[in-house]
């Protein structure tokens, strides 16, 4: 089959196009074809290994799995013998190993059923970021203010809409580019931080850049506030932004309002919860751009870069 392989860490041009086996389901597995596969920065940190502590589940000197990718929307083209949540033929959605191929292995408990109103390419958009966006928000309540930090990517958009959805007043930080698209996903305010400080005060504030001081963050929390960081960018080679993590919830320990971390995992529960809540109108994926199989490397270093909106989704068909 044909398949995105990477056989080094370094720049996006590690990986590339290529045959590989097509993989055989175990008999816990599901055997996914691949329609289309999304783009986030898990896949960035497996490209170049980077904060070199992540080598240690990774792989050492190169990825332990040739194949990158993990958002998935697709066709199950067969089962293992133990799987009975799902059959030959249903379109699924999700999170699979090595999704920049033509097939890719899954377990059925980070599955579901895609939305019926979502296209494939729209489905992709969906399982990482939205997983991380829902649980990041927890249950904000009507009339909470809340600052969305990265609002214009793929995690940023779901918890936009998510927020609003919810009954928030919501501001949403994103460069000038990515404006417009915040403000159609129902953000009530947009601060722009290619020119504008960032200002106010509210009762939760999702960071999702993960590169600015805890120190001014908490500085724009209400007495009781929480700061959920999502994920670990920035810092050194070799923890990278992940030594903010620790340092947040040693601060709660000392403060009343809290900080907290956030690595989400996807799970069939929540990715039903976000069908249910596509297939109703209440949120929709802010696909980007799309790119073929042949152009992932592209994809990876557009995402790098921060200048495309929404999500960025590599279509397979």
């Amino acid at each position: 089959m044909r398949a995105i392989v990477q056989d080094e860490y370094g720049p996006p041009h590690v990986l590339s196009l290529g045959e590989v086996p097509t993989p055989t389901p175990g008999a816990d597995d599901v055997l996914i074809r691949v329609h289309a596969a999304g783009v986030d920065y898990g896949v960035w940190h497996v490209m170049t290994g980077l904060p070199l502590i992540g080598r240690l589940g990774l792989g050492l000197r190169r990825p332990r799995n040739r194949v990158p990718g993990m958002d998935v929307a697709g066709v199950v083209e067969s089962v293992g013998a133990n799987v009975t949540a799902f059959r030959p033929g249903d379109e699924v959605y999700g999170a699979a190993t090595g999704a920049y191929a033509q097939f890719a292995l899954a377990r059925p408990g980070k599955l579901a059923r895609k939305p019926a109103n979502l296209s494939f390419t729209e489905a992709a958009a969906v399982p990482v970021s939205g997983v991380t966006a829902l649980r990041a928000l927890g249950q904000v309540a009507a009339g909470e203010k809340v600052l969305v930090i990265g609002a214009g990517g793929g995690v940023g958009s779901f918890a936009t809409q998510l927020a609003v959805a919810g009954g928030a007043h919501v501001t949403a930080v994103c460069s000038t580019a990515k404006a417009d698209l915040v403000r159609s996903l129902g953000a009530q305010a947009v601060i722009d931080y290619t020119c504008e400080p960032l200002t106010g005060t509210y009762d939760l504030i999702i960071d999702i850049a993960g590169i600015r001081p805890l120190a001014l963050l908490r500085g724009l929390l209400t007495e009781r506030g929480r700061l959920v960081i999502v994920g670990g960018e920035g810092g050194g080679r070799w923890f990278g932004g992940l030594g903010r993590l620790p340092a947040a919830r040693l601060i709660s320990l000392f403060t009343r309002r809290r900080l907290d971390t956030l690595i989400a995992l996807t799970r069939t529960a929540d990715l039903n919860a976000l069908r249910d809540l596509i297939e109703a109108g209440t949120v929709r994926p802010a696909v980007g751009r799309t790119y073929s199989l042949a152009e992932a490397s592209t994809a990876v270093a557009d995402l790098a870069a921060g200048n495309a909106p929404g999500k960025l989704v590599i279509t397979v068909d």
